[in-house]
């Protein structure tokens, strides 16, 4: 058997070339207020232009009746900072459709992790720290602990935490413990889902002393021996229960899907609504409010 394939052309999302627009033919979508402009994030974007200039191009769609006039679709900021700055121009990615929504609309957020590697890697390639301050708008000590963000970390965490949004406090909390004891807590907080600075504490402040680096003790002002104690023990409790929920999870899950199901086939007979409306209302609607929990989640 031959299978002959039919070529199909593929429209480009841009113009091959991109653009010196002049600022004026530009039309923002929005007009970017002066609350924003006093933001840490227009901060921090001005001073990386200021210092390594614009990495991502604005993105523009011609003007449907006047192709010389552009629409702004991503880039706002950008955009209002090259004004300010007195630039008349700016390049631009020339978009072939003027649908705006799908620009930028999932960021992801780089980790705090690969945020401290990109640094490292930065310095490595002769980067100063000064520079590094400078575009990113913060001061050195900032730059400086995110270099030092893992010394004292032990790799199981790190390997635990390189895709997570996590405080860089978070870090100083966990330097208290021994590895074994941050691996602990570390999957503590991932249970939880917290990775907040005040649940980090009260891990450090709920470990046993031989479980913390000699020389750095650690205490919340204000607690006695006694309530410490109190605490190791509710958080030993905690972490049993948790670890009972997980080894049951799964087959309660199945047990809960299995049973949705056999109710929403249950509601899909006439014959038996009708029987449970006259005979159970009450059954009937919570049967009814158990598929409209299912269907919403």
């Amino acid at each position: 058997m031959i299978i002959r394939s039919q070529s199909t052309s593929v429209k480009l999302g841009f113009e091959e070339a991109s653009l010196r627009i002049p600022i004026d033919r530009i039309m923002p979508l929005r007009a970017v207020s002066s609350a924003v402009k006093k933001s840490v994030k227009y901060g921090q974007i001005a001073a990386s232009i200021a210092e390594v200039g614009i990495i991502e191009p604005p993105v523009v769609a011609r003007d449907a009746a006047d192709p010389t006039s552009f629409h702004l679709l991503d880039g706002h900021l950008r955009v209002e900072i090259e004004r300010e700055r007195g630039s008349t121009e700016i390049v631009c990615l020339v978009a072939t459709d003027d649908e705006a929504f799908t620009y930028n609309k999932r960021i992801s957020r780089i980790a705090t992790i690969q945020e401290h590697r990109m640094i490292l890697n930065a310095v490595r390639k002769g980067v100063s720290e000064e520079r590094m301050a400078r575009a990113l708008n913060v001061d050195i000590a900032s730059i400086r602990k995110k270099r030092n963000l893992l010394v004292g970390i032990c790799p199981e965490v790190v390997d635990l935490l390189k895709d997570r949004h996590v405080p860089i406090q978070v870090f100083t909390e966990l330097r208290f413990m021994k590895p074994v004891r941050q691996v602990e807590a570390t999957l503590a907080m991932i249970t939880m889902n917290r990775f907040t600075v005040s649940y980090a504490r009260s891990l450090v402040a709920s470990t046993p002393d031989d479980q913390l680096v000699a020389g750095k003790p650690r205490r919340v002002p204000g607690l006695t021996d006694d309530q410490v104690a109190t605490m190791q023990r509710e958080s030993e409790n905690v972490d049993r229960q948790l670890r009972a929920v997980e080894q049951s999870y799964s087959a309660d899950q199945l047990d809960l899907m299995l049973a949705a199901g056999y109710v929403n086939r249950l509601l899909g007979n006439a014959r038996v609504v009708r029987y449970l409306a006259q005979h159970h209302a009450d059954i009937l609607a919570e049967f009814q409010k158990l598929t409209e929990m299912q269907r919403a989640a």
